[in-house]
C-alpha cells in the first residue's frame, strides 16, 4: 500500500450539477474559496475547472482560471493547482443531420484547450488520454489531437495529469511517453465509473494500475456513491486519491457535501488506514513540479511505498 498519499479537492468540474447542490461552486471567487477551504482541510492539489458565472455551464475563460489562481496564492495557504485542459472536446450529433454537432456540443482545437496554461503556467494540468461515450455524448480526444496537445503542455513546461477512462487510454498514455512526448514521471489518473468508461471496482482499477509504466506516481478516483471506497482502494494498491463536488456532490446518503468536508472524510479513511496526507510542499518535491514562486523544478522526496 502507499502511507504518503497526495489528495486532490477536484472543486467544481463542468456538469450540471450546480442545481443539486449549492456548495458547487461557480464564480471565480467561490472556486477559490474552495480551494482555500479544501487546503485548509488537508488537500495537496486542487484541480480547477471554471464556470460561466451566470449560467454555471461550461467555461475556458484565461482571466477566469487566473482570478482563480490569484485569490489562492493570495491566501494564507498552501496548495498545489491543478487546472483542467480538457475542455472542449464534448460532441452531441444534431438529431436531424448527424454530421454536424447539436446543442450542447463543445469543441475545441488542442491550442485552444492549452491556452489557459500555456499564459498561466499552472504547477499541473490535465492531459485527457482518449476519447469515449460520456453518458449521452461523446467526448472527443483524437490520437493525433492528444499528440499536438502534449507538446504543446511539454514546451510549457508543465506537468501533464494524464486522465485515463478506460484501458486503452493508458495504453495511449505509455505510447506518450515512448515517443518522448511526456518529460520525466507524469502523474496517471485513474477516472473510474463515468458511464461509460471504466467501472469503478476493485478489479477494473487494478487492471488499469497492473498496465502502469514500472514505478508510476498514480492515483484513482470514483464518482458519486463509489467516491469513498475508490480513496481506500487506491490507497491499497499503492495510489494516491482524489475527491471533491466535480466527482461526488453526497457526503453520506441524503446529506449534501461541502469540498472541505469530503477531503476530511477521506483523510479521516486514509489516516485509519495506517498512511498520511502528503503537505503541499511534499508533493512537489515528489512530483518534480515548478515551485509556483521560483519557477524552479523541486527535487524528489521519498513517496509512497507499496
Amino acid at each position: 500500500m502507499n502511507r504518503n498519499v497526495i489528495l486532490t479537492s477536484a472543486v467544481t468540474g463542468a456538469g450540471d450539477t450546480t442545481a443539486k447542490n449549492p456548495n458547487v461552486p461557480i464564480t471565480p471567487k467561490a472556486i477559490a474559496a474552495s480551494c482555500i477551504e479544501a487546503a485548509r482541510a488537508g488537500a495537496s492539489i486542487a484541480h480547477i475547472h471554471v464556470r460561466d458565472s451566470e449560467t454555471g455551464g461550461i467555461s475556458h475563460s484565461t482571466e477566469q482560471f487566473r482570478e482563480v489562481m490569484e485569490r489562492v496564492r493570495e491566501a494564507d495557504v498552501d496548495i498545489v493547482m491543478n487546472i483542467t485542459a480538457g475542455g472542449g472536446g464534448d460532441w452531441i450529433p444534431d438529431a436531424l443531420d448527424p454530421t454536424r454537432g447539436g446543442p450542447g456540443t463543445d469543441i475545441q482545437t488542442p491550442a485552444e484547450r492549452h491556452a489557459p496554461v500555456a499564459e498561466l503556467l499552472p504547477e499541473l494540468c490535465t492531459l485527457d488520454c482518449g476519447s469515449l461515450n460520456f453518458g449521452d455524448m461523446v467526448y472527443v480526444n483524437p490520437a493525433d489531437w492528444l499528440r499536438e496537445h502534449a507538446r504543446l503542455v511539454q514546451a510549457a513546461g508543465v506537468k501533464p495529469e494524464l486522465e485515463c477512462f478506460d484501458l486503452g487510454h493508458v495504453w495511449f498514455a505509455r505510447q506518450l511517453q515512448q515517443e518522448g512526448l511526456i518529460d520525466g514521471d507524469p502523474l496517471y489518473q485513474l477516472c473510474l465509473g463515468i458511464p461509460w468508461g471504466a467501472e469503478a471496482d476493485t478489479e477494473t482499477m487494478l487492471a488499469m494500475r497492473n498496465k502502469l509504466p514500472a514505478n508510476a506516481n498514480w492515483a484513482a478516483f470514483g464518482i458519486g456513491r463509489h467516491q469513498m471506497p475508490m480513496v481506500a482502494q487506491a490507497v491499497l494498491l499503492g495510489g494516491h486519491a482524489r475527491v471533491g463536488l466535480e466527482d461526488n456532490l453526497f457526503l453520506e446518503k441524503g446529506v449534501l457535501a461541502t469540498n472541505g468536508q469530503l477531503v476530511e472524510k477521506a483523510s479521516t479513511i486514509i489516516e485509519n488506514l495506517g498512511a498520511r496526507v502528503m503537505t503541499p510542499a511534499e508533493t512537489r518535491a515528489h512530483l518534480k513540479l515548478r515551485d509556483p514562486v521560483t519557477g524552479s523544478i523541486l527535487g524528489n522526496t521519498a513517496g509512497g511505498d507499496v
